[in-house]
């Protein structure tokens, strides 16, 4: 058993198996607080809890699938070209949004931390809390955060725009697609984009369209604003 439990195997299997059970309950309750990926952690965290599995054991193949995160983003393009012309017909609202969103969501995370004392480590570690994690990673790491905190963050945050990004959306009576999924997209990443391309095709690819430009934008502008308001 214990050489079951050190192979990578384990990891990859059993992060496959509850995904794959998040993903029976979410499509027969239909309820967004079912969300997979919630739920897949969830289990995961019971699982090695009740069994005294460490987290080193299981990360020998949770790595393997943390390694595929890139790829993957990458993938959000194919719905981008589908919507290829929309984009060149609003491309400069869909820039300028993209960039506004980025910049509300750094300051807004620098204005709380200092509201709430946290220190400096934890306010850094927070501030790329809205782009995609392999990106987020690294921004963290240059500005000398913790990347496990930022990890942390971003997972809440896309979890958070699974579950309130369309009801906001609603509640404002924002029904334009273009805007909808660039909203989506810029505050909660590719986790939100997965309930966009539920939302709809266009959605989908907007918001895949967010998360690198996000991205882009934050790497840039996330340094300055640390130095101008830390």
């Amino acid at each position: 058993m214990s050489a079951l439990i050190e192979s990578p195997v384990f990891g990859i299997g059993i992060s496959l198996l509850t995904f794959y059970a998040g993903s029976i309950i979410y499509k027969r309750t239909g309820s967004p607080l079912m969300n997979p990926l919630v739920l897949s952690m969830l289990m995961i965290i019971a699982l090695l809890l009740g069994l005294h599995i460490s987290f080193e054991d299981y990360n020998r193949g949770g790595q393997f699938i943390s390694f595929f995160l890139g790829p993957a983003t990458v993938i959000l393009a194919v719905p981008l070209y589908r919507k290829i012309s929309l984009l060149r017909e609003n491309v400069v609202p869909i820039i300028a949004g993209i960039s506004m969103g980025s910049l509300a969501g750094i300051v807004s995370i620098i204005v709380m931390c200092n509201m709430f004392g946290l220190n400096e480590l934890v306010s850094i570690s927070m501030i790329p809390k809205s782009v995609t994690t392999p990106i987020g990673i690294e921004i963290s790491s240059q500005l000398g955060g913790m990347p496990s905190i930022t990890v942390a963050a971003i997972v809440f945050t896309g979890i958070a725009g699974v579950l309130l990004g369309p009801m906001i959306c609603k509640l404002f009576r924002i029904d334009n697609e273009v805007a909808v999924g660039v909203a989506i997209g810029t505050s909660s990443h590719a986790l939100g984009t997965t309930k966009a391309v539920e939302i709809g095709e266009t959605e989908g690819a907007m918001s895949g369209l967010a998360i690198g430009i996000a991205g882009l934008v934050t790497v840039f502008i996330a340094p300055l604003l640390v130095k101008l308001l830390m």
